[in-house]
């Protein structure tokens, strides 16, 4: 019973360490972000870019390889078989956008960061200087000179 209470209390260690916890925050938000960046690709962006290609969005476009087979009623017997390339690019375009928004978000963080750490060395007080080491070597020599005489 001994190691599983050492066990137990490892994990409670690991995961209120505060890296974990931001992780996991970071993981809640990134899924947040995600579904805004999905939603502005594909209500706002895709529209525009399917006005311009004539009307038909990417997830329309595919390459058959066998096509479906029907029986007389309409009725799908058997489902086609299709690369799904416009899947693919609305995807690519979907990472090249959530990734400009990152570097953008991550941008914006580090110029704020900066400005805080330049108004805290103004505000904090200089250190004291020190003695050079010429001023410390000359002091040991006068008080070997001194502990001589």
């Amino acid at each position: 019973m001994g190691k599983m209470h050492d066990t137990i209390e490892e994990f409670k260690k690991f995961i209120f360490r505060g890296n974990v916890v931001d992780m996991a925050v970071g993981v809640v938000v990134g899924g947040a972000f995600s579904t805004i960046v999905n939603s502005m690709v594909n209500d706002i962006m895709m529209p525009i870019v399917g006005a311009i290609a004539g009307g038909t969005t990417f997830t329309n476009y595919k390459l058959v390889l066998r096509p479906a087979v029907l029986d007389g009623a309409g009725n799908v017997v058997t489902a086609e078989a299709a690369i799904l390339y416009g899947s693919f690019i609305q995807n690519i375009i979907n990472f090249l956008i959530i990734a400009a928004c990152v570097f953008f978000a991550i941008k914006v963080l580090n110029t704020i960061t900066a400005q805080f750490k330049a108004k805290e060395e103004e505000a904090a007080p200089e250190a004291p200087a020190g003695p050079t080491t010429e001023e410390l070597l000359a002091e040991i020599r006068d008080l070997l000179k001194e502990k001589n005489a």
